[in-house]
């Protein structure tokens, strides 16, 4: 059987991102790896226009973790704890969201790389969760914690692809962002919520593979409900099944 190939995106500007020195773009790489693909560095300056051209030697894309979207992309507000806006990634990521949408590519998006998702097609984000949403649980807990600490729950929506993939209705997940979505794109389900309300897993319906969670399971490598994400992206994946 084939092995598809996966196309991984990464800071353009590795000094701009604070999960450098944690090596996360290892454990994408191993968990795709588990799953039977091949992960491949998405080259990021890569011109939208070529695109097509470079998705041809690629089977799916996953969209990382790291630095923060450009809140003038979501109609935001400038904020201090905003770190890591990289406008070569917020460019290509957003236009491979697109692209994979309407082409039918497996796409799988993790905390940022959900955000981007949202971004991209029409949604807007909490520039900050602390200060814009009243309640809201402690998202914010890499400094604190170690990455596989589960801080809150989720809720699985029934009838979607999170819950036929984690056979769940509810799990734990680790939490590392300060950023997250406040109004879905129109072309989003969701999938799952923590208890504060905010929106933890999207999806588009009637697509091979289109999903995002906010939360990292490549952290989570003996979590079954976590490696089962990676295991239905790849099948998704797979040249043969198309």
């Amino acid at each position: 059987m084939a092995r598809p190939i996966i196309g991984v995106t990464v800071s353009s500007d590795e000094n701009h991102d604070r999960t450098k020195g944690l090596n996360l773009k290892e454990a994408y790489f191993n968990s795709i790896r588990k799953a039977g693909g091949d992960p491949i560095t998405f080259p990021m300056d890569t011109p939208v226009e070529e695109l097509p051209s470079i998705m041809k030697t690629m089977n799916g894309v996953l969209l990382t973790g790291g630095g923060d979207v450009d809140p003038s992309l979501f109609g935001g507000e400038p904020h201090p704890r905003v770190y890591g806006v990289d406008p070569v990634r917020d460019t290509i990521e957003i236009a491979l969201s697109k692209y994979c949408a309407v082409k039918k590519i497996p796409l799988f998006g993790i905390c940022r790389g959900m955000q981007v998702i949202n971004t991209a097609l029409g949604g807007t984000l909490y520039t900050d969760i602390t200060d814009h949403l009243p309640g809201a649980l402690r998202h914010s807990c890499q400094n604190s914690y170690p990455r596989d600490y589960l801080a809150h729950s989720v809720m699985i929506h029934v009838s979607t692809r999170l819950t036929a993939i984690t056979q769940l209705s509810q799990m734990k997940v680790n939490s590392m962002h300060h950023q997250g979505i406040k109004d879905l794109a129109p072309d989003l389900t969701l999938t799952a919520m923590a208890p504060d309300g905010l929106i933890e897993g999207i999806e588009i319906l009637f697509h091979p593979f289109y999903l995002g969670v906010q939360w990292h399971p490549e952290c989570l490598t003996e979590s079954a409900p976590d490696q089962a994400l990676f295991s239905a992206f790849i099948r998704a994946a797979n040249p043969e099944e198309y």
